[in-house]
């Protein structure tokens, strides 16, 4: 936060352009992949102006008073499970606006989908060169958080009754995602836990899949261990003395000096 705070006080422009991509920059990208004008959102003045206010009151609100009541933990924990809501409405709205495009094109319907419900986050390499950062190695991509997965996952299921392959209606789909969004993440706000529920099906099906890097790992961690002869089977370690040994080492040492 204070380096949020710093960029407003010395870039304010930037600071508001920040603020808008974090609040429309999914409309954004969605636009990009379905060929439309990126400003198209942009038009829509009382959307603007509210989020326009509501960075002013984050920022430059006296002493801060907006900021405390926003992070006030019972007042986020309802913001958080709004936010879901608008996730997962997001979502089912993109892929149906995909699908009007292209009928039959699944990964059209899917990615659109995934950047409605993620497009922040996608977009936060960008964002950090507004704010004079590159970080590259903070791409949403190579380290997906939940809200990105469950939006992947949930834009694949989203397509697949679209597609009528998934025989559930929208409005019961849309409850039952939206229910587990909702828990999931009010759950993880209160615990301050940055864990995801995805990541223990993740550790069985992965590297069964794909061979990941949980194999990987396991396979470098052993190796490492042996070549540092740490390992009890290690050719470098040295044959370990017992202590009796040692004890009449000594003892032969303190006899050979009184000598």
């Amino acid at each position: 936060m204070k380096g949020a705070v710093e960029l407003s006080r010395r870039h304010p422009m930037a600071s508001w352009l920040c603020a808008m991509l974090h609040c429309f920059g999914s409309y954004i990208l969605a636009d990009l992949l379905l060929g439309e004008p990126l400003i198209d959102y942009f038009s829509n003045n009382s959307s603007i102006l509210l989020a326009s206010a509501v960075w002013y009151l984050i920022f430059f609100c006296p002493l801060d008073l907006f900021y405390k009541c926003v992070c006030f933990l019972p007042v986020k924990l309802i913001f958080v499970a709004m936010k879901e809501v608008v996730r997962v409405r997001k979502i089912a709205v993109g892929i149906h606006h995909a699908h009007h495009h292209y009928h039959h094109g699944w990964f059209v319907m899917i990615a659109t989908g995934w950047v409605k419900g993620s497009g922040v986050a996608l977009m936060s390499n960008f964002e950090q060169l507004l704010r004079g950062v590159w970080k590259p190695e903070t791409n949403e991509i190579l380290h997906m958080s939940f809200p990105t997965k469950a939006s992947l996952y949930g834009a694949i299921l989203f397509t697949l009754q679209q597609t009528r392959w998934l025989p559930v209606s929208k409005a019961t789909l849309i409850f039952i995602f939206t229910m587990f969004m909702v828990s999931c993440k009010v759950f993880l706000t209160a615990t301050h836990s940055h864990s995801s529920p995805f990541d223990v099906l993740e550790s069985y099906i992965c590297p069964v899949l794909f061979g990941s890097d949980w194999g990987g790992n396991h396979h470098l961690d052993n190796h490492g261990g042996s070549q540092g002869g740490s390992g009890p089977g290690s050719p470098h370690s040295l044959p370990t003395k017992s202590k009796e040994e040692l004890s009449e080492g000594s003892r032969k040492k303190k006899t050979k000096k009184a000598d």
